[in-house]
C-alpha cells in the first residue's frame, strides 16, 4: 500500500526545470532513501512532498494528514539562538494537531518525558538548544516527531556530523517507526548507512528520477574495503534499476 505517490512530476526552481517526468510510489511501513549529486533535487522533491512548491505539472498525490506530516531539516537551518530547551522543542511535536496556543496536558508531559527516554536525552530536558552537540540536537529534532506522532516523516541528512552511538539510536527509532506503518523519506550520502536503513532507494541525477533497490548498489561495491564508501552519484547500470 501507498498513501504517497508522484504522478510525472515536473518541478522548478527559479524558472529552471529541476526535475522531469518522475513517476512511483514510496511505500507504507518501509524507509526509502533519496540519494544523489547536490544540486540533483533531493530538497526541491522534498519541497514538493511537503506541499511547500507547486508541481508546474504532474503531482504528488499524499493520503496522510497534513498534521501528521514532519520534516527534519539539516541541523544547519536551526536557529540555536533561539531560547527554547529540548523538552519545549520535543512538545511543540503536538502545534500541528493540538494548536500552538492551547497549553500542554498532563498526558502531554507525559508523552514527552517517555520520548525523552526512549531517545536517552531525559537528562537534557531543560537544556538550551545551542548548548547540545549535534547527536544531543538530533535526537532532540527526532523527539518532536514522535510527539507528532509523525505517518510521513522526511530527513535531510539525519546523521550528518553526529556520533556513532547517536546514529545507532536514530535507525532504530526510524526502523520501529516504519515497522509500526509510517512512510519515511531520509536523504543519504553513506553506502554503509544506507545498507542498513533502506528498504528502497530514489536514485536523482541530470533531472530524471530512478528507482533502484538497495542490493543493486550493495553489489556495484562488493569486495571493496570494508569502509563503505558515499554513494555513486550517477545512475547505476540499468540492469540493476527497479522500476517505478
Amino acid at each position: 500500500m501507498s498513501r504517497l505517490q508522484l504522478h510525472d512530476l515536473q518541478l522548478a526552481r527559479g524558472g529552471q526545470t529541476v526535475l522531469e517526468h518522475l513517476d512511483g510510489r514510496f511505500m507504507d511501513g518501509a524507509i526509502t532513501a533519496l540519494i544523489g549529486a547536490n544540486g540533483s533535487g533531493k530538497s526541491t522533491l522534498i519541497s514538493a512532498i511537503m506541499g511547500m512548491l507547486t508541481p508546474v505539472a504532474g503531482s504528488v498525490e499524499s493520503r496522510v494528514p497534513r498534521e501528521r506530516c514532519a520534516w527534519l531539516p539539516q541541523q544547519l537551518a536551526l536557529d540555536l539562538t533561539f531560547p527554547m530547551s529540548v523538552e519545549e522543542l520535543i512538545m511543540t511535536g503536538t502545534w500541528p494537531s493540538h494548536g500552538g496556543l492551547k497549553g500542554y496536558c498532563g498526558p502531554h508531559y507525559r508523552r514527552g518525558r517517555e520520548i525523552m527516554a526512549r531517545l536517552g536525552i531525559s537528562h537534557l530536558a531543560h537544556r538550551p538548544l545551542g548548548e547540545l552537540s549535534g547527536g544531543q540536537r538530533q535526537r532532540a529534532l527526532l523527539g518532536r516527531t514522535l510527539m507528532q506522532e509523525a505517518e510521513l516523516l522526511l530527513l535531510d541528512e539525519p546523521f550528518a556530523n553526529v556520533d556513532i552511538e547517536t546514529v545507532d539510536v536514530l535507525m532504530e527509532v526510524l526502523r520501529d517507526m516504519a515497522r509500526q506503518g509510517a512512510t519515511i523519506i531520509v536523504v543519504l550520502h553513506d553506502m554503509e548507512q544506507l545498507s542498513r536503513l533502506a528498504d528502497d532507494v530514489l536514485f536523482l541525477a541530470g533531472g530524471h528520477g530512478r528507482w533502484v533497490s538497495p542490493d543493486s548498489l550493495l553489489d556495484r561495491y562488493a569486495g571493496q574495503p570494508p569502509r563503505a564508501p558515499r554513494l555513486p552519484l550517477t545512475f547505476p547500470d540499468a540492469s540493476h534499476a527497479g522500476n517505478a
